[in-house]
């Protein structure tokens, strides 16, 4: 079991950043891949960024030039760098972690946080 806690969220204004963070614990050398997802009220979850051990990193078009994705020196800690934040981009942040090899992802190695709230209004 991988254990991941978010923190980070808050309320920021527009055009404001955000820096979340994950952290993995538990047995972690059954993942390699981690991502964020969000949600907004009324809308389904959507995949926001993700970052694999080899550091190669995907990002959702609406987030692209704004939002930065890295790990930590420990490779435990995944973080999102949220920058001109728009009121679009409020919603439930959740952190996710898998094992994929290539374009296959294992349902039994996949594990999902509580998510962080995010609110971007003035």
């Amino acid at each position: 079991q991988v254990q991941l806690v978010e923190s980070g969220g808050g309320l920021v204004q527009p055009g404001g950043s955000l820096r979340l963070s994950c952290v993995a614990s538990g047995s972690i050398y059954n993942m390699n891949t981690m991502a964020w997802y969000r949600q907004a009220p009324g809308k389904q979850r959507e995949l926001v960024a993700s970052i694999t051990n080899a550091l190669t990193t995907k990002y959702a078009d609406a987030v692209k030039g704004r939002f930065t994705v890295s790990k930590g020196d420990a490779w435990t800690t995944m973080y999102l760098q949220m920058n001109s934040l728009k009121p679009e981009d409020t919603a439930v942040y959740y952190c996710r972690a898998r094992y994929c090899s290539g374009n296959n992802c294992y349902n039994e190695y996949d594990w999902w946080g509580q998510g962080t709230q995010v609110a971007v209004a003035s």
